[in-house]
């Protein structure tokens, strides 16, 4: 059960950081509270934040966002990936989370951003990754398997089993 339950975890984070990824770099999902997305209004966002160079920053998280969500959907290199995400967000927080505290912005109050609970939500889902691996219903679990099937046919071929 332990591999399904790693398997939920990294489809659902595979979801989120695919589409955050995809409405950063191509405006995918753009909308009414999300906003128009693409490169030009992801940098400037990222230049009002102070991120600089804010067009190749937006380009950088997009692709983190976006590789980063498949890798981990499909178990490969699953530890590398959540750590960049890890990184992702470590960066929004520091540079925008942090100073709203910890909840959401649920009432919409204007000129009050939105707080930590996503990214810790999200970082704390992506540390288990890193702890666990990706499991045995992934490409990273598949390879361990085949791994230790060869040492063992090796071991076998020596005579040592």
């Amino acid at each position: 059960m332990t591999g399904l339950g790693l398997a939920v975890l990294r489809l659902t984070l595979a979801v989120v950081f695919v589409a955050h990824g995809a409405h950063e770099l191509f405006g995918v999902w753009a909308g009414p509270g999300v906003g128009p997305g693409g490169v030009q209004t992801s940098a400037a966002h990222f230049a009002a934040l102070g991120l600089h160079p804010e067009s190749l920053m937006a380009i950088a998280a997009g692709l983190v966002q976006l590789l980063g969500g498949v890798l981990v959907g499909v178990g490969w290199l699953a530890r590398w990936a959540s750590i960049a995400l890890i990184a992702y967000l470590s960066i929004g927080v520091w540079k925008e989370q942090l100073k709203w505290g910890l909840f959401l912005n649920w009432t919409g109050t204007a000129n009050q951003g939105h707080g930590l609970e996503y990214s810790i939500a999200l970082g704390g889902a992506l540390v288990c990754l890193v702890l666990a691996g990706a499991g045995e219903w992934s490409v990273d679990g598949l390879r361990t398997r085949s791994a230790a099937s060869r040492a063992a046919g090796r071991a076998r071929l020596r005579g040592k089993v």
